[in-house]
């Protein structure tokens, strides 16, 4: 029997080449040939998918799901299930991620790829249950790193336990591309003589290795491979399903695919590919030992790299290097994948840009060192979570234990709002709050694809005192960082790029993103450090501190209004 084919074209392909940004449209007119090659499964759903649909493409997920389902007929839909935080950035309540499970099974999955980011078993058992009980395959996953705490036989012995679980088969998810074809082999053998469910293995082409890992893979005994079409393979993406099966033809791992079919599918994908032309950049569709260095899944260092050239910062470049690693041996070397590469990725360029290690914290990291993604791979610097999060004790039970149902309370928050026009709209609700209630109210628009004239370089113009504008690539999603220069009393308008004076008592936003709460009201005494605004910028929930004491006079914005880099945020009247 030859190798099984996982084609992720429909969903991890775009996402780590494009930022998910693959319309339904362009999916479903080849979906019927695609049923017809002989996958073992189409991943079309889950990871990013769901988020983009709703924040940019004025898609329902869901509907995108049953769309595809009802042109595939013979091959399975896959999804990649976060764990306990399905397909969102938080840990969500039991209650919630049986329903998901449950309306993903009814709209079309047959295959739910789970993993945890810490590779904590507590937060994927949950979530094997549930899927078994809905008869569902269920994968269990590994989340490949390399770092001093792990090791190819404690991966191993995670594949046991998986199987134990009751998994039908376990991933090996490589997600930045670091898995060598020695490491493969070695990987493969050992998980064979522990555990006797399928392996498939995942990889990426971010550092060059991944088709040599996938033959090395296949002669140590792998059973399943994931690929995507070459016009979305390639770079970040994985190794293009057509060279994966023309390499086996002829050898006991043939795949028995039709060449002739894969070329149509390609040519197809290869046309729809030039629609988006202008979201593909060098640095996802080349690979690059960096990743193998700093494991930053994406492309995040290289698009970080070509914004610091055009703001005639690359300064700060080395410094960014240096702290990435370091971000994450203090965090206990978490594999870094969603949503701990956005974790370590954006605390370690806030470090570099405030100057001064963890002065600026986001709230995902403080979540973390209390425990609240789960048990850290290694141990935690203890001066930097005394630093963050003091004298408070982290939690050692399973995230998820601590979440009170949420359903019952949402559906009645959603029924206020008016948004519940079928059940689905309850989990999109449910995930997505903020993002949701604009969607299901048609208040999102599609986002307009970019052509070359959107893509210019900004420059700064020759003033000092203009905002510098950094580009971070969060797994495929690109978020844009706004850091303003502040001259005195003087600082740049975001909104008007003028020069403006700051009154007395300015609370200005540190960057740019959306108020997720203002916890503060006119007439509040506060003391310098209090938090008085919590924004949402890459995905990521950071704090917005007082500098000085005294009691609010002005607030100047709104739970909701998405916020600019040096914008005035309300006034506190210092202290006589």
């Amino acid at each position: 029997m030859g190798i099984l084919i996982t084609d992720t074209t429909l969903r991890d392909a775009h996402q780590s080449l494009i930022a998910t940004r693959m319309r339904t449209r362009d999916m479903l007119p080849i979906a019927d040939q695609l049923d017809k090659v002989g996958f073992f499964s189409l991943e079309v759903w889950g990871g990013a998918t769901f988020d983009s649909c709703i924040r940019y493409l004025n898609e329902d997920p869901w509907e995108r799901l049953r769309s595809l389902k009802e042109k595939v007929k013979n091959t399975r839909l896959q999804m990649l299930l976060r764990g306990q935080n399905l397909v969102g950035y938080r840990h969500y309540a039991d209650d919630v991620l049986r329903e998901f499970v449950h309306l993903s099974v009814k709209n079309g999955v047959d295959v739910f790829r789970i993993f945890d980011a810490l590779n904590d078993l507590r937060n994927m058992q949950l979530a094997i249950e549930v899927v078994k009980e809905h008869k569902a395959h269920a994968q269990g996953t590994i989340s490949y790193t390399t770092s001093p705490v792990h090791s190819n036989e404690g991966f191993a012995d995670m594949a046991k336990a998986l199987e134990d679980l009751g998994c039908d088969s376990v991933c090996i998810k490589d997600m930045a591309g670091l898995i060598s074809p020695a490491a493969a082999v070695d990987l493969v053998t050992t998980i064979k003589k522990k555990a006797k469910i399928p392996i498939s293995l995942h990889s990426h082409c971010s550092s060059g290795m991944a088709p040599s890992s996938y033959y090395a893979a296949a002669e140590a005994g792998v059973d399943m491979l994931d690929t995507a079409f070459s016009a979305f393979g390639w770079g970040t993406s994985q190794p293009p399903t057509e060279s994966v099966a023309a390499f086996f033809k002829d050898t006991p791992y043939d795949t028995g695919f039709d060449l002739e079919l894969l070329y149509e599918i390609g040519e197809y994908f290869a046309d729809i590919s030039n629609k988006y032309r202008m979201l593909f950049t060098a640095e996802t569709t080349r690979p690059s030992v960096n990743v193998l260095l700093h494991q930053i899944p994406g492309g995040m260092l290289s698009n970080l790299v070509s914004q610091l050239r055009e703001q005639n910062a690359m300064d700060k470049y080395s410094k960014v290097l240096e702290e990435i690693p370091r971000v994450r041996a203090d965090l206990g070397y978490p594999p870094l994948v969603t949503p701990t590469s956005q974790v370590v990725g954006i605390q370690a360029v806030l470090n570099v840009l405030a100057g001064e290690r963890y002065k600026q914290v986001t709230q995902e990291v403080k979540n973390y060192l209390m425990g609240q993604y789960g048990r850290p791979p290694g141990e935690i610097n203890e001066d930097i979570r005394k630093q963050v999060i003091g004298d408070e004790k982290p939690i050692d039970v399973r995230p998820a234990d601590l979440l009170k149902p949420e359903l019952e309370k949402l559906r009645a928050e959603a029924q206020k709002l008016g948004i519940l026009k079928k059940e689905e709209d309850l989990i999109t609700y449910a995930l997505y709050p903020q993002v949701a209630e604009k969607f299901l109210k048609g208040e999102i628009t599609e986002e307009k694809l970019p052509s070359a004239a959107d893509l210019a370089p900004v420059t700064a113009g020759g003033g000092g005192d203009l905002p510098v504008e950094f580009s971070v690539d969060v797994d495929g999603e690109v978020f844009n960082v706004k850091v303003a220069s502040v001259m005195g009393k003087m600082a740049v308008s975001q909104k008007t790029a003028q020069p403006v004076e700051l009154p007395p008592g300015a609370v200005t936003s540190p960057m740019q993103g959306m108020i997720l709460s203002v916890k503060v009201n006119v007439g509040d005494k506060v003391a310098a450090g209090d938090v008085v605004m919590t924004i949402e910028a890459m995905k990521m929930q950071n704090d917005v501190k007082t500098p000085h004491g005294g009691v609010v006079k002005e607030i100047m914005t709104y739970q909701g209004e998405v916020v600019n880099n040096g914008d005035l945020l309300m006034v506190v009247e210092p202290d006589a």
